[in-house]
């Protein structure tokens, strides 16, 4: 199959070099199916850079989120992997949102926001609840800088109540969450698909 389009999976798991992570499992999956479905993918473990704290699109000196950014720009769809820590998703996470926070004064050549066109997914993994708040919380946050969020754009899995279990540890993927998966790569490589050749109008 031809890959046409280009996917990057930002996994915010706290953990980092080549430590096994549930999110950075489920972010493979979900590029998976985005490879099936044509688009051509590759992960980035935030952890393992030196992302400043601050809401500019470069901080400066020992800063490695604009190599980061240059990633997100250059790809059609953003996977979003987090795991779920009391609740919420990781700081990691939510320092990838704050570093975001910059695009929303960036602009393209004709005035639109500069990441206006891209497809935005969510992956959350945990031992305990809080994936439903913590999907609407991300979709808020990437739709607000211009991402674009498909029909069922999010996947996640839970471990049983007060059965603390790993993701990655699982014998399979349980049935729902691959069905799910694969309606995310699906929807979001045919809306990718769409807004390349259909940009939003410009102001």
């Amino acid at each position: 199959m031809t890959h046409d389009l280009s996917a990057l999976a930002l996994v915010c798991s706290l953990k980092s070099g080549s430590e096994p992570s549930s999110s950075e499992v489920m972010a493979q999956q979900v590029l998976d199916a985005l490879r099936d479905e044509g688009v051509a993918g590759e992960t980035v473990r935030v952890a393992d850079h030196h992302v400043l704290p601050g809401t500019a699109a470069d901080m400066g000196p020992g800063d490695e989120w604009p190599q980061i950014r240059r990633r997100i720009h250059d790809a059609d769809v953003l996977v979003f992997a987090t795991p779920t820590w009391v609740g919420h998703p990781s700081s990691i996470a939510q320092r990838v949102l704050e570093r975001l926070d910059a695009e929303l004064s960036e602009t393209d050549d004709e005035g639109r926001p500069s990441l206006y066109g891209k497809v935005a997914v969510v992956a959350v993994v945990g031992n305990e609840d809080g994936a439903h708040k913590i999907v609407a919380d991300v979709f808020q946050a990437l739709n607000d800088m211009g991402l674009t969020i498909p029909a069922n754009g999010c996947t996640y899995w839970n471990s049983e109540a007060m059965n603390p279990r790993d993701y990655k540890d699982l014998d399979g993927t349980p049935d729902a969450v691959a069905a799910t998966i694969a309606a995310v790569g699906r929807n979001a490589a045919h809306l990718a698909r769409v807004l390349s050749t259909q940009q939003y109008p410009a102001g």
